[in-house]
């Protein structure tokens, strides 16, 4: 070999074992819990891309269920609901949900304006016992946030003013939706007495609000005639579907973030029991649509798929996979017997986000007493209790003292328009003329 082959070779060898050493000597060792923390910080992380596709689920899924004339009201809404959510949620509702040290009595406690991390590993490894940091947690609770007001917006759909749902949904997800977070995520009142929220926090919490919102509203022109109900069609049936599953794939993260960990044994077994529940909601609510309608319908067995995730996110990481199967059934049958009863009640719901979101959330947080026992179906009955004489009152009054100052219906005529020409301006088909006003 050339002299100065074996000269290069040398020096690359020294400038290697230089590197080692300075590295030995200068850069940290990488320990075990920060290799885990990473690993769980990242789980976390794609957690809140699923939690976040969800609100274009919830779109699609909306804008599926309502006529053409509504597309561009309904699509609105929701890309203003994720910028109202996320921004009033760094403003107060973070600091409201999780008060720190400063609660009274765990009811209501309140943290500060803003939001600022701790300096340091405070804000890192040490934030939350090496699960994840403090932005990540922000992140992940703010899009649960946005959700809670999403829920309202497909109920109230075709008939409420936008202005009005607008500052609804800011007032509810500031205040309202923190404010009870608190007793269960907050370490509040109900936390202390073991109670298992997965179903009632964002869940039940929009499903009153909805409930309130169409009580005050009233049902749709055209949607009650002679005492009998009509039915409206969605003009959508493949946006509905797309959005469906799209949920479904946000559950993961949904439900599986929600182990605040990337602990491999729970995570999967949480998605485990998530899937079936979904599943087996297809199944009942199949089989009870096809059974009482004498037709399997489209759009009740989808919801029958929501309604039986909604039904095993209280009980996703505490319950048996048979459990599980049998939460999603009787959610799924329920899904098509409750969008039956509401009917008969009038009360006009086009997407169904009461029985979906409500009915099945109160459902899913009971089971919780019924087939977990670490948990007591007592406890259960009175976090749904209490859940329900905060939430629906305060969505009432909210949403009464809107229709006594600005109204919160838009006219008969703008109705049978469209809210995208009323509201908007503008057709989410441009080009197609419709010749109904149904």
């Amino acid at each position: 070999m050339k002299k100065w082959k074996k000269t290069l070779l040398l020096i690359a060898g020294a400038l290697a074992l230089g590197a080692g050493v300075y590295a030995e000597e200068v850069a940290p060792a990488v320990t075990a819990a920060d290799a885990m923390f990473t690993a769980n910080n990242i789980w976390m992380m794609i957690s809140i891309f699923l939690v976040f596709i969800m609100h274009l689920g919830f779109a699609t899924v909306e804008t599926g269920l309502t006529r053409a004339k509504n597309t561009v009201n309904i699509l609105f809404k929701n890309t203003a609901i994720v910028a109202i959510g996320l921004l009033t949620y760094a403003l107060i509702g973070f600091n409201l949900m999780y008060p720190g040290d400063f609660s009274i009595a765990g009811i209501f406690g309140f943290g500060g304006f803003g939001i600022a991390a701790p300096e340091g590993a405070a804000g890192l490894i040490d934030y939350a016992g090496g699960a994840y940091s403090y932005w990540t947690d922000f992140l992940f609770q703010g899009m649960f946030a946005a959700t809670a007001a999403t829920i309202v917006s497909g109920a109230v759909a075709e008939r409420i003013k936008l202005g009005s749902f607008l500052i609804f949904s800011t007032l509810y997800i500031a205040l309202v939706y923190p404010f009870v977070g608190s007793w269960v995520w907050g370490g509040g009142w109900l936390a202390e007495m073991n109670f298992h929220a997965g179903s009632t926090l964002v869940h039940s919490v929009g499903g009153w609000a909805a409930l309130a919102g169409i009580l005050l509203l009233g049902p749709r022109l055209g949607k009650y005639v002679n005492g009998k109900a009509k039915a409206i069609m969605g003009h959508n049936m493949p946006l509905l579907t797309i959005g469906v599953f799209l949920l479904w794939l946000g559950w993961f993260g949904f439900n599986g973030g929600s182990v605040l960990s990337g602990d491999p044994g729970a995570v999967s077994y949480v998605l485990v029991t998530t899937c079936m529940a979904a599943a087996a909601g297809i199944i009942g609510s199949m089989i009870t649509t096809w059974t009482v309608q004498k037709k399997p319908d489209l759009t009740m067995v989808l919801n029958g798929c929501l309604a039986g995730l909604v039904g095993i996110t209280a009980g996703a990481d505490v319950v048996t996979v048979g459990a599980a199967i049998l939460i999603g059934f009787i959610c799924g049958v329920v899904a098509v017997l409750s969008v039956l009863g509401f009917d008969k009640l009038k009360i006009d719901d086009p997407v169904g986000a009461t029985t979906v979101h409500l009915v099945c959330g109160v459902l899913g947080t009971l089971f919780v007493g019924v087939f977990s026992p670490d948990f007591s179906f007592l406890t259960q009955l009175i976090g749904v209790l209490a859940y329900g004489a905060v939430c629906f009152p305060a969505a009432f009054l909210i949403f009464l003292a809107l229709k006594k100052t600005i109204g919160i219906r838009v006219s008969e005529e703008e109705e049978l328009k469209g809210l995208d020409i009323g509201e908007h301006g503008m057709e989410a088909y441009s080009g197609f003329q419709f010749f109904t006003n149904s």
